[in-house]
C-alpha cells in the first residue's frame, strides 16, 4: 500500500490530496480566511448563559457567537478561570502549575449559571468549525496535539488509544509518560506512539510543554477575544495525523509550502524527508497525478463504481442518505444473493472512501442491496467496519436493521467538503449539466458492459451530442483510439444534432440500439 500527499497551492488557498495506491481519499482545503480551524485556542469573554440549554454563549470574534455546552467545560473549570485571571493581570509568573493550586472539580451535573457568568474571561477550544448558520462549537477542556502524545493542562490522567491493541505496549506506554510527564498536565498516548522509545516521547512532550508556555506569556493585558494558540497548518495537521511508514511521495508546487513541510517531516521523520519533492511540471500538479479526474468523478449525486454498480447520494437537512445499485450489470455465473453480496461489498469500500473524501457527519442511512442470508448480512457489517478503520473521524456503525438498512454516525468538525462537478450547458439555455469527464465515465461503463454481454460482430456505433463526439476523438491517442486498444473492437462515433448534451446511444450497423 502506497500513500501519498499531493500540495497545490494558489493565491487564495491551498489544496491537499490524500492517495492510497493513486486513489484518491481524502481531499482538504486551507483558506487564508479561516480564522476558525479546530484545535484553535481563544481567549474569549462570556456573553450570556442560557439556562434552558445549560450553555453559555461565547464571543470568539465569529459573527455567531460559539456555543460552549456544561458537559463540555471540563472538570477543572474553576482552576482555569482561576488561572486565566492571574495571567491576564500579571500576578502569574510560573505558567508551568508545578506549583498552581487546584480548585475543586465541578459538578459533572451542574448548572451553567453557578460556575461562569457573564463578561468572564475565559481559555476557550475550537472543536467544531462554523457550519452553514452556527457559530464554532467550544470546548474550556484544553488539549494541545502533537506527534505521539496529546497534552492537557489541569489534569493529571495518563491514558492510551484503544487502538492500540496490546496490553503490554499499553502499559509500557503509560509507565513511560507517566515518569516523564510534567507535573499539572495529564497526557493522551496517540496510536503512533506504538513501539516508540522514551527519548522519542519526551522531545514531543517537550515541544508541547514550550507550545503551553508560550500561550500563557501572550495571555498579559491581551484583548477579547484573540486567537493566543494557532493549530499547526493543514499540511503540518495531516502529516502529524496520517504520517507513517507507507508514504512514498509528497509532492509540493509551491517552493516556500515545500521548505515548511521538509522542516516539518525532519521534526517527525528524519529518515523520510527524501520523499518530499518539488514538482515544476509543465501541466498542473492535479492533472498531473489523476486527481482533478478524481475530484469531477467523485463529487457529483452519483458516485460510479466498478462492474456498472453506483452510488446515489441524497443531502437533508437531518441526514445524508445512500442508494446502492447494481445499475444494469448481470452476472450468470452466480446466484442473485452472491451478486447482491459481491456488489454490496465493492459499495461498502466506496461509501468509505465517500465518508472521508467529502467529510460527511452526522447520520448517514444506507441502502444496500436486499440479502436473505443472515452471514451475508455480517459479512457486510464486518467488512464496512474494516473499510473505516481509517477513518480518523470518530464513527458508529450499527448492523443491517430488518429493512437492510446501515445506519452511520460520523463525527462532523467541519463544513462537509464540496465541489461543482456541473458546467454550464454549452446550448445557452441557462441550465447546467455533467463535466464531460463524468458523461464519459458513464459512457465507459456502458461501452464494457456492452462488449461482455453481447454479441457486437455487426459492430457498434455510438451515438451523441457533436461537442461530446468531437471530445472523444480529438487528439492522439484519442479516448476511442484507447478503446481500440483496449478492447479490440472499434467503436464508430456518430454525431447527432438533435440529441442533448447528455444524451448517448449504443447501435449496431444496423440501426439496433445495444442496451
Amino acid at each position: 500500500m502506497n500513500r501519498e500527499l499531493i500540495v497545490r497551492s494558489s493565491s487564495d488557498a491551498v489544496d491537499f490530496a490524500l492517495l492510497k495506491d493513486g486513489k484518491l481519499i481524502e481531499l482538504h482545503k486551507e483558506e487564508d480566511d479561516n480564522g476558525f480551524s479546530v484545535g484553535d485556542i481563544f481567549l474569549a469573554k462570556i456573553r450570556k448563559p442560557v439556562t434552558g440549554l445549560n450553555a453559555a454563549f461565547v464571543n470568539v470574534g465569529y459573527e455567531k457567537d460559539a456555543f460552549l455546552h456544561y458537559h463540555d467545560l471540563g472538570p477543572q473549570l474553576s482552576t482555569l478561570l482561576k488561572f486565566v485571571k492571574l495571567a491576564r493581570t500579571g500576578k502569574l509568573k510560573d505558567f508551568s502549575l508545578k506549583n498552581f493550586p487546584f480548585e475543586k472539580d465541578i459538578d459533572k451535573n451542574g448548572s451553567i449559571n453557578e460556575v461562569v457568568k457573564a463578561n468572564q474571561s475565559i481559555l476557550v477550544q475550537i472543536v467544531k468549525e462554523p457550519i452553514s448558520t452556527k457559530g464554532p462549537r467550544i470546548s474550556s477542556e484544553l488539549s494541545i496535539a502533537g506527534r505521539y502524545l496529546v497534552m492537557v493542562p489541569f489534569s493529571d490522567r495518563v491514558s492510551v488509544s484503544q487502538k492500540i491493541g496490546s496490553r503490554e505496549e499499553k502499559d509500557r506506554l503509560k509507565r513511560l509518560v507517566t515518569s516523564i510527564k510534567p507535573k499539572g498536565f495529564g497526557v493522551i498516548i496517540r496510536t503512533v506512539a506504538e513501539g516508540k522509545k522514551v527519548a522519542e516521547l519526551d522531545k514531543d512532550l517537550q515541544n508541547l510543554h514550550h507550545k503551553w508556555i508560550n500561550m500563557c506569556k501572550s495571555l498579559y493585558r491581551a484583548e477579547h477575544p484573540s486567537k493566543v494558540l494557532v493549530e499547526v497548518n493543514r499540511a503540518s495537521s495531516i502529516l502529524r495525523d496520517v504520517f507513517n511508514d507507507s508514504f512514498t511521495g509528497i509532492h509540493v508546487d509551491d517552493e516556500i509550502l515545500f521548505e515548511n513541510i521538509k522542516e516539518y517531516l525532519h521534526e517527525i521523520a528524519p529518515d523520510k524527508v527524501s520523499i518530499v519533492k518539488p514538482y515544476n511540471g509543465a501541466a498542473p500538479i492535479f492533472e498531473k497525478f489523476g486527481i482533478e479526474r478524481q475530484i469531477k468523478t467523485s463529487f457529483g449525486k452519483t458516485a460510479s463504481m466498478s462492474k456498472g454498480a453506483y452510488l446515489v447520494i441524497e443531502h437533508t437537512e437531518a441526514l445524508h442518505v445512500i442508494d446502492v445499485n447494481s445499475g444494469n450489470r448481470s452476472n450468470k455465473a452466480k446466484n442473485q444473493e452472491d451478486t447482491a453480496l459481491e456488489v454490496n461489498l465493492l459499495a461498502a469500500s466506496e461509501i468509505a472512501r465517500q465518508l472521508r473524501l467529502r467529510d460527511m457527519g452526522g447520520i448517514i442511512v444506507v441502502d444496500f442491496i436486499d440479502m436473505t442470508r443472515g452471514d451475508h448480512r455480517r459479512k457486510l457489517f464486518d467488512h464496512l467496519r474494516d473499510e473505516m478503520k481509517d477513518d480518523r473521524a470518530k464513527h458508529k456503525i450499527l448492523p443491517p436493521s430488518k429493512f437492510g438498512l446501515v445506519q452511520i454516525t460520523r463525527q462532523r468538525v467541519r463544513p462537509e467538503m464540496k465541489i461543482k462537478t456541473s458546467e454550464e450547458n454549452p446550448s445557452g439555455n441557462g441550465q447546467e449539466v455533467e463535466a464531460p469527464i463524468v458523461l464519459i465515465d458513464k459512457i465507459n461503463v456502458d461501452l464494457e458492459r456492452i462488449l461482455k454481454g453481447k454479441n457486437t460482430d455487426n459492430g457498434i456505433v455510438l451515438n451523441l451530442h457533436p461537442f461530446i463526439a468531437a471530445y472523444l476523438t480529438k487528439g492522439f491517442p484519442s479516448i476511442r483510439t484507447k478503446w481500440y486498444l483496449e478492447h479490440k473492437k472499434w467503436v464508430k462515433i456518430q454525431p447527432r444534432d438533435a440529441y442533448t448534451y447528455l444524451e448517448y446511444r449504443f447501435k449496431d450497423k444496423e440501426g439496433k440500439v445495444l442496451k
